[in-house]
Parts: structure tokens; C-alpha cells; sequence
């Protein structure tokens, strides 16, 4: 038996010299698989945001030490890479992902996945996705808020949300008491690059509330502003011969026949002093008018707060003025 073996393994040696395949040895001149170029295939996509998303992709190094990267962008120019990433020399498949992030909303994105080794490089199909859209959401204030009766003001804000830029938006307004229901405030306005916009009102007279929309449908609007209209106040500070006392006088529009008038001395830190009061009464069929002699205890400024009771306009104040 030991002979044969030694006979056997002479026999197989001389054959193996000799190059001869024997089924099960490898021949001593035998040839290695040929390296070649990564095989890649472009994945799906997955966790896409306004402005990431998760690529996907796989890929076969064939044995070779592997780099790898996603190219993405707009066009099919692409214009953006991830970082390279090794994926070993394996000779089986290699899953790839990758987050990208700094997207933008509501766009349309082509993607594929390149593989590089020392025999080549190899790129995948094109894919594309498509970004989230970010809802239009309205953010407005009105200044200032209140308006002296008659004075102008303004109502500003952004539009934000994908495609707010160049935006068609309208002005809505429901004055007091708030049953006629929103009505369009002159023509539409674009919001610029930013989103931004800006509605100047004029002539202001009563308690208004007002909104910003969007054109088309499904229209967005905006939280609901109310613009109050304080009355428009003067005052005026007339001598009376005697001596530490003053006469106030002065005018209200509109007209707020029965108000009270209270006149207040201004204090650094504190809330204002009433020092004296008296009543609007008729001056015109759109002002009313006020009088009194008050005994002025202290210099200082001072001046006339009318307190309103009609629901349609606001209580306001005049200057103050300075007395010594």
C-alpha cells in the first residue's frame, strides 16, 4: 500500500511539472482570474425631504480594492459628489448608501454611483428623485398698530414655503363691525426673492381686520390682524391769569361725544399721573372738543388721554407738552 502511494505521488508530480491538469490540483502555471473594472448598479432612494434624501446603490469590486461616490444634482450635468468611500476588494456585491442633504425643496434631482479601481472606472444608470415640497405658510404683523385716526400704515411680512418667491398675494379686509366679511384691498402684489412683502394703507378710520392670501386654489392665508384706529387727539395748554393754573384744550376725531378726557403727567418709570378730567362734548359734525382749567401742582409733560367707548375706533392720546 505505502508503494503504491509513493508511486502514485511520483506519477502526479511529473504531471504537474509537466503543466497536465489533474481534476481537484491546481497546476503550478495555472492562470488567476483577470482583474477587471467594478461592476455598479444605481439603487432606489429612500427618507427623501424638502432637502435630503438616502441614495442608494450597489456594486461588485471583482476582487480589486474599490473607491466609491454618488454624483447628483439638477440636470443630468449633475455638478455635485458625495465624499468617495472604500468598498474593499470583495469579489461579491457591496451595498453603497449615502445621505445628502442641502436640497432643494420641490426639485427634481438625477443621481448615479461610481466605482473606481486600478483596472477602471465604472459609472451607474441615471435615477432621479424628486424633493418634498415645504407647504406656504404666511408670517405678517402691521405697523404702526395703532393708527392714529386717518394715518397711514403698513402691512409687511414673508411668504415662505417652496416656490414663494415672485408670488402673486393680495390685501383682505373686514372692517368693524366684522359682518361684511374679507374683501380684496386693492390690485396684487409679487412677494420678492426672499418672499417678502408689503401693503401700504392709507386713511385708516376704523377697526379693521385684515388678512394676506395667496391667488389660486387652494388659497393660503394669513392669521387674521386686527388694526385698531386710535381717535386723533390735540392738545393745547392756555394761561389763565392765575397763578398754577392752565387751561387744556383741545379736539377728538372723530367725534366721541360723552368720552372722557383724562389729563395725565408723564413719569419716568411710572404709569401716568391723572391730574384732572373732564368730558368730549360737540365742536362739529366730525370733531368734538374739550376744555379745563386745571391747577398744575408739578412741571413737567403732560398730556390728554381720551378713553373711548364706541367698539369702533380706540382709545388714543395727544403729544405731550411741556409745562414749568
Amino acid at each position: 500500500m505505502q508503494r503504491f502511494q509513493l508511486v502514485q505521488g511520483v506519477v502526479l508530480s511529473w504531471l504537474l511539472v509537466a503543466g497536465i491538469a489533474v481534476p481537484g490540483v491546481p497546476t503550478a502555471n495555472a492562470a488567476a482570474p483577470a482583474a477587471k473594472p467594478p461592476t455598479v448598479s444605481t439603487g432606489s432612494v429612500a427618507l427623501v425631504s424638502a432637502s435630503s434624501a438616502m441614495l442608494k446603490g450597489s456594486l461588485n469590486p471583482h476582487g480589486a480594492e474599490t473607491s466609491c461616490y454618488f454624483q447628483y444634482g439638477p440636470t443630468a450635468a449633475y455638478g455635485f459628489q458625495t465624499a468617495p468611500a472604500t468598498a474593499g476588494a470583495t469579489p461579491g456585491e457591496v451595498k453603497v448608501t449615502k445621505l445628502i442633504a442641502g436640497l432643494q425643496s420641490g426639485t427634481v434631482y438625477h443621481y448615479r454611483l461610481v466605482a473606481t479601481n486600478a483596472i477602471g472606472t465604472t459609472v451607474g444608470q441615471d435615477a432621479t428623485f424628486t424633493t418634498k415640497k415645504i407647504p406656504l405658510t404666511f408670517k405678517a404683523a402691521a405697523a404702526p398698530n395703532p393708527v392714529v385716526f386717518g394715518n397711514s400704515f403698513s402691512i409687511s411680512g414673508t411668504l415662505s414655503g417652496t416656490n414663494s418667491a415672485n408670488h402673486a398675494v393680495v390685501l383682505q379686509a373686514n372692517p368693524f363691525p366684522y359682518s361684511t366679511g374679507f374683501t380684496t384691498v386693492g390690485p396684487p402684489k409679487l412677494t420678492d426673492t426672499t418672499g417678502a412683502f408689503a401693503f401700504p394703507v392709507a386713511n385708516l378710520q376704523q377697526n379693521t381686520k385684515f388678512r394676506v392670501t395667496t391667488l389660486g386654489v387652494p388659497a393660503i392665508k394669513s392669521a387674521v390682524l386686527t388694526e385698531l384706529v386710535a381717535v386723533r387727539v390735540s392738545l393745547h395748554v392756555r394761561a389763565t391769569g392765575r397763578h398754577g393754573y392752565v387751561r387744556f384744550y383741545g379736539r377728538v376725531a372723530p367725534a366721541q361725544i360723552g368720552a372722557l378726557v383724562g389729563f395725565q403727567l408723564l413719569r419716568h418709570g411710572h404709569p401716568p399721573l391723572n391730574v384732572a378730567g373732564a368730558a368730549v362734548k360737540r365742536a362739529s359734525s366730525g370733531t368734538s372738543s374739550f376744555s379745563r382749567i386745571v391747577r398744575v401742582r408739578r412741571a413737567g409733560l403732560y398730556r390728554a388721554f381720551v378713553q373711548v367707548k364706541s367698539l369702533r375706533q380706540a382709545s388714543g392720546s395727544s403729544r405731550a407738552l411741556r409745562i414749568r
